[in-house]
């Protein structure tokens, strides 16, 4: 993996360039990022470019054998660490290395429910074990086979909990010429003591123009759909491949169509669109166009808080947020960001589309054409 290989991070990738050009490499690193934003790439594009054996300017040079053999993961003094679900006491993560080489190699900004589902793990519990923190410890106490650096890469520390302080010592003092990179989502979730230990490395979610270009370039999508779908993942291109074989590009008219009926209060019309459209889309899809509207409705918030300078959308989807904030106040706005969440969260537990998208709809008609903000299911 080479820097140029990663979407945008032009400030991250330059500082971590300038600390190996500069031999200022922490032995102990946090890249922090959210979901899909290229995290768990960058610190293998950075371990590879310290342990490159002809470094260029800007990058490593992809063409000696060290990193020949990081681009296939089978690097020697490279170790990777990670969640997984442990059948048997003594399992620790290079049991399941053919799966993350295969996941890795096929998305570097790979998520956790698309790792779950190349274990297998149905509604199990990941996590990493003290088996895997104590295999650590015996993997970096060896020296080194061929590189300067021993590698350390864990991603998704946030599951290590308590089994993490056996690691503490080493991450304190580690033997000469071994790196730790942490990559995590969420710094909460992270034992206080081994953040303590770490340098941060604070990666932000990509913008949708840098998502666009990707999936115009790489996945050969035409701009209207890449930008919509772009839209929709906001900042998480494991999101965006998601969608990319999702039919987005009505969503837009079915939202509207979807809300106009329910401003009207059209009963006959709401339970039609509900069991007809909404409830036969498919789960993925109802997913998807939930966070569409989310998104469409979080422009609105922006808009009414006049920040209209950081909304960024087709003309014709500019039109309809402009006219629907001038309508609607920001309590009713913000408590539809609400119910539109919580429906996604049921979606996800498989809750009935028909009823699911039916008690909503009633919801909006309530908080739009009647002003109420209706708690529960009690009005039903």
């Amino acid at each position: 993996m080479q820097f140029k290989e990663i979407i945008g991070h032009d400030l991250v990738k330059a500082h971590l360039i300038s600390t190996v050009r500069d031999n200022r490499v922490s032995h102990a690193q946090l890249f922090l990022g959210p979901e899909g934003s290229g995290s768990l790439a960058l610190a293998l594009a950075y371990a590879q470019l310290i342990n490159c054996e002809n470094k260029l300017e800007d990058d490593s040079c992809g063409q000696c054998a060290s990193c020949r053999k990081y681009s296939k993961l089978i690097h020697p003094d490279l170790h990777f660490s990670y969640p997984f679900i442990a059948k048997h006491k003594d399992d620790h993560a290079a049991t399941f290395m053919d799966n993350w080489r295969k996941a890795f190699l096929n998305n570097p900004y790979l998520g956790l429910e698309n790792w779950r589902q190349q274990l297998d793990a149905d509604n199990k519990q990941v996590n990493i074990n003290i088996a895997e923190a104590h295999e650590i410890i015996k993997k970096l106490s060896l020296k080194s086979f061929e590189a300067e650096y021993k590698v350390l890469i864990m991603w998704l520390p946030e599951y290590l909990e308590k089994e993490g302080n056996a690691l503490l010592k080493l991450i304190e003092e580690p033997p000469e010429k071994t790196l730790f990179l942490l990559v995590a989502e969420n710094q909460d979730k992270i034992l206080n003591t081994i953040i303590s230990r770490t340098q941060l490395v604070k990666i932000n979610k990509l913008s949708h123009q840098a998502i666009t270009s990707y999936l115009t370039e790489s996945k050969h999508l035409e701009e209207s759909e890449a930008r919509e779908i772009a839209f929709i993942a906001d900042g998480n291109v494991q999101e965006a491949i998601n969608m990319i074989d999702l039919h987005t590009n009505n969503h837009f008219e079915l939202l509207v169509k979807w809300l106009r009926l329910a401003v009207q209060d059209s009963g006959l019309n709401i339970i039609s669109i509900c069991e007809d459209e909404l409830a036969k889309l498919g789960r993925e899809n109802q997913k998807t166009f939930l966070m569409y509207a989310i998104n469409i409705m979080r422009q609105i918030v922006l808009i009414k808080q006049d920040l209209s300078s950081l909304v960024f959308l087709p003309a014709h989807e500019l039109d309809f947020v402009n006219k629907f904030a001038t309508h609607y106040t920001l309590e009713q706005i913000e408590e539809t960001i609400n119910l539109f969440e919580t429906t996604h969260y049921s979606v996800e537990r498989n809750a009935n589309p028909k009823i699911l998208f039916l008690d909503l709809s009633l919801q909006l008609v309530l908080m739009f054409k009647y002003k109420t903000f209706p708690k529960g299911t009690q009005y039903i």
